[in-house]
This record gives C-alpha cells, structure tokens and sequence, in this order.
C-alpha cells in the first residue's frame, strides 16, 4: 500500500515537473488566490527596463506544393512540316485514339535556331526576328491535341544555335585566332558561358508553356565535340573556373527550376554514351547522374546504330536492337541507383528510340527498323524496368503496326507489373537470406569453444556433427543409428 501511495505521488511529482517544461494554458485560480494576484499586482511598481529584444528565428520557407500531372508517355517526334499537314495531323490523332501511343514532341526551337511558328511575348525573338513561321498555327494544333488527351512536349535546341550565334556574335564561340567556331556542317553554337543566353532560353521555353506545352525538352544542351572544337577558347572572366560538366549542370539547374515554377515539366536529352563513361561525359559536359538530379525526365539517344562493334558484347549493335537498349538502360539503371539518395529528387528515364533504318552502315552492319525491330525495343525498355519511350525519325515515316491497342498495352502493363512485383518480393527474401547470420554462440561451438547450457542440450541429443571427406554431414546420433 504504501508503495502504491509513494508511486502516485512520484508520478504526479513528474506530471507537475513536465507541465512547466511544456506550453499549457494555466490552472485557473481560486478566488482568494485570484484576490492575492490582484493584490500583488497593484503593489508591484512598474518594471522600467526594457524588453529584450530577442533574434528573429529563420525558419525554412515551406516548399511549393508540386500539382503537376505526370504522364507515361509513349510517344513519336514530330518534324514541323507534317505539322503543317491538316490530314497528317488527322492521321495521328486517329491513331493516338486507338492505340498505346500518347505523346508527341513538336520541334519550337529548331536545329538552326530558329523558334518555328509566330511566338509572342518574348522581345528579342522580335527584335531579332528569329521567328521562321514554319508551322502556321502551333498554338491551335496544341490545342487539338490536347482536347484527344495527347501529352504535348516542346523541342527546343539549346547551344546549337546559329542565328543567334550570328546575330549576337558576342555570344558564340571562338578560335584562338579571334574567328567564330563552326562545326563540320558550317553551323556556329552559342558559348554556354555566356549566361545572358540562359535566360532567352528560359522565355523562349515559358512562351511555348503558355500556348498549351507541358513539357520542355532540351536538346543539344552540351558543348560541342566536332572537328576543330579544340581551338576554341574561353574567357576566364566568363569560366570561373568552371569546367564543362560544372557549367552544363549550373544550366540545366537554372533552366529546370525556372519552368518548373511555371507548372512545367522539364526534359534533357543526353548521349547514350555518357552513361558509365567518364571521357564521354568530360567532353559533352553532361554528367548523366547530375543531370537527373535537376530533372523531371532525362532522356538518353541510345539508338542502336550509334553504338560501334564491341559495345555491350555485340558484334553489330544495329542488328541486335533487344540486346542494345537492354544493355545501354542496364548501364543506365546501374548508375542512377548507386547515386540516388533517398527521398531526394532523381529523373524518370525516358528513352529516345530508333525507328528510322541506319542503311549508312553498310552491309551486314544493320538491319530493317520496322514494326518488329521497334517492338523489341520497347520490350527491352520494360525488361530494364522502365515505362517511357519516345521513337525518333526525322522523316517521320512510323510503321503504325508497331504499336498496341489500349486494350492489349493495358493488359501488358497489368502483365509487367505483376512479372516486377514477384521478382522484387524474390529479391526481397534473397537479401533477407543474405542478411541471417550464423548463432555466434554456434560459431563457437564447432570452433571447439564452451557451448551455452541450451546448445549443449541440444547437441547431447543430437550429437556433434560429423563431416566426412566427400563432403556429406549427419550428427553423431544419426551415423550410430545407420550402423548395423
């Protein structure tokens, strides 16, 4: 009893203690202790000290909730002059309706530089006049597609950039002998230092956000690897000692985080050779793994016919379109967990794909891309355990065939999510296996150390157990009981 007494009074003791440590609404008085506080109140002189002044706490701003809607996107690029093509158009929003495929990407920013239909809104595209026209009504096209539920993303070439290399020559490259760089087909890039350019590209790509896109893709955002790039220099006052890696990601971090606050999502595409390889990615200036990090999408040209003899164990890579991709995503997949960390922010891997026949090769060094070679593509992306891919052809001439009615790609989703949910619980119970460790005290034990009570127990029943040379176990008291 008198313990009960003496642990009731200690936990009220420590209720009392917690409650002047914490932020409680007070007791309420009694009248006379009401009377008392009044009393001490009017009879205490008024403090003339001033109050101290305390630091303002910095907190954390609280981060922008993310509304964006993701796609899995599975779409075909689209060069500007089919866009132009009414019945064209028609055509692929028929087959867009009836089958797997529901994305697109629509050149704004072309391969020459310039922004391809009438933009708005951005003053140095008017100033310059970089505007070529070349679709006529992008904006009601985008609206038409995304009435068919189609995902809209914007093409914008980046450092490639020849107008505006003309244009303002102060921003291009140049030769040690104070002559702009150019590269094999002629064509002057845009000095990625010169961080002015940063932001035309930025309004460019909010202006193609505001007529309907929903994702910008950048393309050619690296330096330059063509015949003569090496007598290119660089001002000190532009580097800061940065190299190309360091200047390329500082791009793709100012660009991504500029569209993102717009409800944009953003994309990069990459050569499918960075992955895994130091020397390629040095020269390009794209880290695949920093890269990712800043991105929504990171999307790596990993066409079968841009790998040579020897990659990935294959003699002619171009003939062997499964083994490619699953080879190039396995890289890709291999590098990108080993830097990912844990509820931080890492691009979904989209694919660009190859529908386009690489005859250039020669003989015996390619093969026919039709419905076929693309579908095995696609499946290799799924082996690899990723969802999205974009086809390229530049004369966008697609075999139709190649793609799946919703109702068939539904079921082969529903397929491959149950094919990855067995294999991830195996790997689950194999690195569980992996993790048991042998008793210690058992250890000890067949080291010829004192057993525990309880083991020696156990092995007085069973007896110790015996190895032979053949390499086959029973206890002691098995091999007395086989004896005749």
């Amino acid at each position: 009893m008198k313990r009960t007494v003496f642990l009731i009074a200690a936990l009220l003791t420590a209720a009392l203690m917690l409650s002047s440590c914490e932020r409680y609404e007070p007791v309420a008085l009694s009248s006379t202790e009401e009377l008392e506080a009044e009393t001490h109140a009017a009879t205490e002189p008024e403090s003339t000290e001033a109050p101290e002044e305390t630091e303002p706490v910095e907190t954390e701003p609280p981060a922008p909730e993310d509304n964006r809607i993701r796609t899995a996107a599975k779409g075909i690029y689209l060069a500007y002059a089919p866009v132009n093509n009414e019945s064209f158009m028609d055509e692929i929003i028929k087959v867009m309706d009836e089958t797997e495929l529901n994305a697109v990407v629509i050149d704004v920013k072309d391969d020459y530089g310039r922004i391809t239909y009438d933009m708005q809104g951005v003053p140095l595209v008017d100033e310059l006049g970089a505007s070529s026209g070349a679709i006529e009504d992008l904006p009601g096209v985008i609206s038409e597609l995304r009435a068919h539920g189609i995902y809209c993303i914007a093409r914008i070439v980046a450092l490639k950039d020849p107008f505006i290399a003309e244009a303002k020559p102060e921003w291009a490259l140049y030769k040690g002998d104070g002559s702009i760089f150019r590269d094999n087909a002629g064509d002057a890039w845009v000095n990625p230092y010169k961080t002015e350019y940063w932001d035309y590209l930025l309004d460019v790509s909010k202006a193609a956000g505001e007529i309907g896109f929903d994702e910008i893709q950048f393309d050619y955002i690296r330096f330059c690897t063509e015949r003569g790039v090496n007598e290119v220099v660089y001002d000190e006052a532009d580097t800061l000692g940065r190299d190309k890696i360091s200047i390329i990601t500082e791009l793709v971090n100012y660009l991504s985080e500029g569209l993102k606050k717009e409800g944009l999502f953003v994309s990069c595409d990459v050569f499918g050779t960075i992955i895994g390889s130091s020397i390629d990615a040095n020269s390009v200036g794209q880290s695949y793994t920093q890269m990712a990090d800043a991105l929504d999408y990171i999307c790596p040209m990993i066409y079968p016919s841009h790998y040579s003899t020897g990659n990935f164990g294959l003699e002619h890579p171009d003939t062997q379109p499964y083994e490619t991709i699953l080879g190039a995503l396995s890289l890709s997949e291999r590098e990108l967990s080993r830097s990912y960390i844990e509820g931080s922010n890492q691009a979904v891997v989209r694919p660009w794909l190859q529908a386009f026949t690489a005859s250039y090769l020669g003989s015996g060094n390619y093969m026919v891309y039709d419905a076929s070679a693309i579908r095995a593509q696609i499946q290799a992306v799924y082996d690899a355990g990723y969802d999205e891919w974009i086809l390229w052809d530049a004369a966008v001439d697609y075999d139709y065939s190649a793609f799946l009615s919703e109702a068939d790609a539904a079921a082969e989703q529903a397929a491959i999510a149950e094919s990855r949910a067995i294999q991830e619980e195996q790997e689950r119970f194999e690195a569980e296996l992996e993790e048991e460790t042998f008793p210690e005290e058992l250890e000890n034990a067949l080291n010829g150390d004192q057993l525990y009570e309880s083991d020696a127990a156990i092995l007085s029943q069973d007896g110790p157990i015996v190895t032979y040379e053949d390499g086959g176990m029973e206890t002691q008291a098995q091999e007395s009981t086989a004896q005749p």
